[in-house]
């Protein structure tokens, strides 16, 4: 729950088209977790099948990966790639992204290519469940 509000989020009473929803995961705005407090679906995905989490994770918001993990959402669900959260964090170097995904169980051996194998690929090392 956020107390402050970014410029980019939408008035209260505003109806929301779902590309603008996406948009709020692009772009790490905090009212995405009020939104959904309020039911929005955790894992609301797009056409392509990538989740707040991942689109979140994807562009670097560490905090707002968290949030959505903290509400349930799934760490591990892949895209309609076979694209995972941490595979998406590992390839963009988001190293506090990783680090939040990592704690909530995401699995470095899931989707193709892998988390695990886009590190080796790009000489990373992936940080291991409680790693600070």
């Amino acid at each position: 729950m956020s107390e402050q509000h970014g410029t980019n989020d939408p008035e209260p009473g505003t109806r929301l088209e779902p590309q603008q929803i996406f948009d709020l995961a692009r772009q790490g705005a905090d009212v995405l977790l009020d939104l959904v407090d309020a039911g929005l679906p955790v894992d609301l995905a797009d056409e392509a099948g990538n989740t707040l989490l991942m689109l979140a994770a994807y562009h670097g918001h560490a905090a707002l990966t968290a949030g959505l993990a903290e509400r349930g959402a799934d760490v591990n669900r892949l895209n309609s790639n076979n694209q995972a959260p941490l595979a998406g964090a590992v390839f963009k170097d988001e190293a506090e992204v990783v680090r939040v995904l990592v704690e909530h169980g995401a699995d470095p051996d899931a989707g193709t290519p892998s988390a695990r194998a886009t590190a080796q690929m790009f000489g990373r090392e992936l940080p291991g469940p409680g790693t600070r």
